[in-house]
């Protein structure tokens, strides 16, 4: 069942995209570097610094939705590996319209969370819009089940000992994930996160410093897309 957001509400929502952003900016250490660049769409692109990325590079992109021009950006741009992550069934049908035999890019229809198990993905408000929340970000009733898998499991499943980049756009589910690769000690050198809302600020802050504390440098803010990089020691 979709619900309607009330005026009210809608303002709320629509003033508090518009200034939390400012606001992390000034409570999180950001440190630019020469070398970022946005690749893809101006709706699906991301910040990231190019040359840490090269055709040895593995990336893991979770969240397609219904543009991969930044997947497709990492594999023209540096002929790397690319492995895309989500389990809606618009997202799959994308896919299969838009990259249905390209070369180094593997689409697998599960989701990304702490562990492996079959949840439930809520739908959005807007029905309009494609991508679902395990958390159930925006309340709704509707729902469908699909597997869900570990950052750490998928790696052992698919061979690979090292990350280069994680993208995690999962609605919500960002919290979580992070924290099971950190846990795990993988250490992509860089991660990119959007933090999907509504979600209290201070929970955004709070996993942004985690991360940080384990040896990342906060290298852009784009509206609620981090980009995060892998100090060196």
């Amino acid at each position: 069942m979709y619900q309607k957001t009330p005026p009210l509400k809608r303002i709320y929502q629509k003033l508090r995209r518009r200034f939390a952003p400012l606001l992390l900016r000034l409570v999180l250490p950001v440190k630019p570097r020469r070398d970022l660049e946005r690749l893809g769409s101006d709706y699906g692109g991301w910040v990231i610094p190019v040359s840490l990325l090269s055709e040895d590079s593995v990336c893991y992109l979770a969240g397609v939705g219904e543009d991969i021009s930044f997947d497709l950006s990492l594999i023209e741009r540096f002929g790397c590996r690319v492995h895309a992550f989500d389990p809606t069934p618009r997202a799959a049908e994308h896919v299969a319209r838009t990259a249905p035999s390209t070369p180094k890019f593997t689409f697998h229809q599960v989701g990304l969370w702490s562990s492996d198990e079959r949840l439930r993905f809520y739908a959005p408000s807007n029905r309009s819009h494609v991508s679902h929340s395990i958390v159930n970000l925006h309340g709704t009733a509707d729902y469908f089940e699909a597997d869900c898998r570990s950052v750490s499991s998928l790696m052992e499943e698919l061979g690979h000992p090292r990350l280069n980049l994680l993208k995690l756009d999962v609605e919500g589910a960002e919290h979580e994930v992070l924290g099971s690769v950190l846990q795990a000690r993988i250490s992509p050198k860089i991660i990119c996160v959007e933090f999907d809302q509504p979600t209290p600020v201070s929970r955004t802050v709070g996993t942004v410093r985690r991360v940080l504390d384990a040896g990342y440098d906060l290298v852009c803010i784009d509206d609620w897309n981090y980009t995060m990089v892998k100090r060196e020691r």
